[in-house]
């Protein structure tokens, strides 16, 4: 978290006045309806990007403890998702509801969906005028907010930069997903929003809830004691079946190439950097915390096996070295072809023993120190708390901690990081896809922009920033051919 000068009144400052005040003075003259607090200490929420990671992001703001949390504005392009956000946040809402109700009965625990047992703290309030369609919705719903509320940027990485610009134009707190830029052009836009954002003082979470872990966090304490010695190896894999989006069919007949890209975004490299970077950056930027630095080097292969008809741009296998400055390696594998041995964790070596960052998925982390290197449950020498005592969610303590810096006025911003993080992730996905050795600052400077038109986008009819050749299939990497860009 980066200290942040003071520039304007900070949220604390907001809070203390009536929401109508500040809202009126700062949206005057804007024809967006405008919503007002019942409590002058609510922080309103504005979602952008409905799909199913903003949903849950949405859940999660709506289940602080440090509230009372609103849900006021959506905005999508595509009209179903957001109504099913919407229905699904409001049905969320009424299970709370109705769960309260039965225990006030004593009608047993009020589990809701996701197996939750408390309700909601917060409550949704999104009447049809404020949801949004379009590739200008983003704004409309960011302009029902006040300065000092919290805009959720869900939508698939590419967009990031232009919705956080206006975020910061408007003086809001900002939840972002990650990745936060995909290539090196937006990269150095996100550091510079970042920057700027730092100067106003706005408080910016982004989405590697890791970082939020309270377990890890233990565990990252006692590397930095020495239990582990010296940090030599770490190896991490996430090499499963097909996952979520990566790859996409033959684009339907009735729809737009842009739409369908955007709808199977984690196919295409313009808009999420593709399989690799939406899923292997947890685990890189997890060993790096560890290490307490971020590789500087990458060197990597891949190749796409078994894609049937799928018209992706991925690879279905990733093996990537990343170098540290102190010459500590991370070996970073992933796969998406069914049929193969799974493992979804990450671990250490160290001069002295090895651990478990964590294992078999994001949460929880079960994460451990061993006696020596061979990871023998018998040798186990640390583990959080005991097996009976679940481990707390990062998907919801990172938003209890982002909720306490705004309304204690704490130091709190995640973008340079995050930024970082993804920026060393694309280093490793050009590094497959090239096959070059891919240096941090080559990243960084690379000029292949994938989609310089993302803040012009006005229909979903527009042209898409990739198109696919006379076969319907989008251009792939070709490593030792293309060696200065990806496709």
């Amino acid at each position: 978290m980066s200290h942040s000068p003071k520039s304007g009144p900070s949220r604390r400052d907001v809070l203390k006045v009536t929401g109508s005040a500040v809202a009126a003075s700062a949206l005057a003259g804007v024809g967006i309806p405008l919503v007002h607090a019942a409590e002058s200490h609510t922080v309103q929420l504005a979602l952008v990007g409905c799909g199913g990671r903003g949903t849950g992001a949405a859940e999660n703001a709506l289940l602080v403890k440090n509230g009372p949390t609103k849900l006021v504005a959506m905005a999508d392009v595509f009209p179903d998702r957001l109504n099913n956000s919407y229905r699904s946040l409001e049905d969320r809402a009424k299970v709370g509801k109705d769960n309260e109700a039965d225990k006030d009965k004593g009608k047993g625990k009020g589990r809701g969906r996701r197996g939750r047992e408390e309700p909601l703290t917060g409550t949704v309030d999104v009447p049809q005028d404020r949801r949004f369609l379009g590739f200008d919705g983003y704004k409309h719903a960011m302009d029902c907010l006040k300065p000092g509320d919290v805009v959720i940027l869900a939508t698939p990485p590419a967009f990031r930069w232009p919705m956080f610009q206006y975020a910061i134009q408007k003086g809001l707190n900002v939840f972002m997903e990650k990745p936060v830029s995909v290539d090196g052009p937006s990269s150095r836009k996100m550091f510079a929003l970042g920057a700027e954002s730092e100067k106003k003082n706005l408080k910016v979470g982004v989405g590697l809830m890791c970082r939020h872990c309270v377990v890890r966090q233990e565990l990252h304490d006692r590397i930095k004691n020495g239990e582990v010695g010296d940090v030599l190896l770490m190896r991490a894999y996430r090499v499963a079946g097909h996952t979520a989006k990566e790859a996409a069919g033959p684009k339907p007949e009735d729809i737009s190439h842009l739409a369908h890209q955007i709808r199977m975004f984690h196919s295409f490299l313009w808009a999420a950097g593709g399989a690799f970077s939406d899923f292997l950056i947890h685990n890189i930027d997890e060993c790096s915390w560890m290490k307490d630095a971020f590789p500087i080097k990458a060197l990597g292969m891949g190749g796409r096996h078994y894609r049937g008809n799928a018209v992706d741009q991925n690879f279905d296998v990733y093996s990537t070295e990343y170098t540290y400055a102190d010459g500590t390696k991370l070996y970073m594998e992933g796969r998406t072809i069914p049929g193969c041995y799974q493992d979804h964790s990450s671990y250490l070596h160290g001069s002295k023993c090895a651990a478990v960052v964590s294992e078999r998925g994001h949460s929880p982390a079960r994460s451990r120190i061993f006696k020596a290197q061979n990871f023998n449950e018998s040798e186990v020498v640390w583990r959080w708390g005991d097996r009976s005592r679940p481990e707390p969610n990062p998907y919801q303590t990172e938003w209890e901690d982002l909720i306490d810096a705004i309304r204690n006025d704490k130091p709190y911003n995640e973008v340079k990081r995050g930024t970082e993080a993804s920026l060393v992730t694309a280093m490793g996905r050009m590094a497959c896809h090239t096959g070059q050795l891919i240096t941090r600052d080559q990243m960084l400077n690379c000029e292949h922009e994938m989609a310089p038109m993302v803040d012009k986008f006005k229909s979903i009819d527009d042209d898409a920033p990739v198109m696919p050749g006379p076969d319907g299939k989008y251009p792939v990497p070709e490593p030792g051919k293309k060696k200065d860009r990806e496709y």
